[in-house]
């Protein structure tokens, strides 16, 4: 029955599992499934951040590369950088923890963000942009 509701009905099954944890009716819950979507909170967290910092990493390197769009668009590029450094805040505030993980991918997700805007402008060869840097709220070009 755990099992059936989980599949036919994700929200009765969430609500179903709070209140057994509430009412601590260990019998009643769902171990499996609980375990596999705690797990995969975790897992949102991250990908949350990645996307967030992916999308920092190119409106910075809009501000500092793009030239034949910059001063049209300049204004825009800065409110969306700090759009997202606030998300990335709003994040790390609920999830400290998550700090230490940024750091680890941060490289990777610069290279990708190179790699993918450098199809739309030219990106000249550079040592990538520190993070303390990146996440500054008054740093733009």
């Amino acid at each position: 029955m755990k099992n059936q509701l989980y599949e036919g009905d994700f929200n009765l099954w969430v609500r179903e599992q709070a209140s057994a944890l509430r009412a601590r009716q260990f019998t009643r819950l769902d171990y499996d499934n609980l375990i596999e979507e705690i797990e995969d909170m975790g897992k949102s967290e991250k990908r949350s951040l990645e996307s967030y910092l992916e999308r920092l990493i190119e409106h910075i390197l809009k501000l500092k590369y793009w030239e034949a769009e910059k001063e049209r668009n300049y204004k825009h590029w800065q409110g969306e950088a700090t759009n997202f450094r606030n998300q990335i805040n709003r994040l790390l505030k609920r999830s400290p923890s998550l700090k230490n993980y940024m750091a680890e991918v941060y490289l990777d997700i610069y290279r990708d963000a190179i790699e993918a805007r450098s199809k739309v402008f030219d990106i000249p060869e550079h040592e990538p942009i520190p993070l303390e840097k990146m996440l500054d709220k008054d740093f733009f070009f």
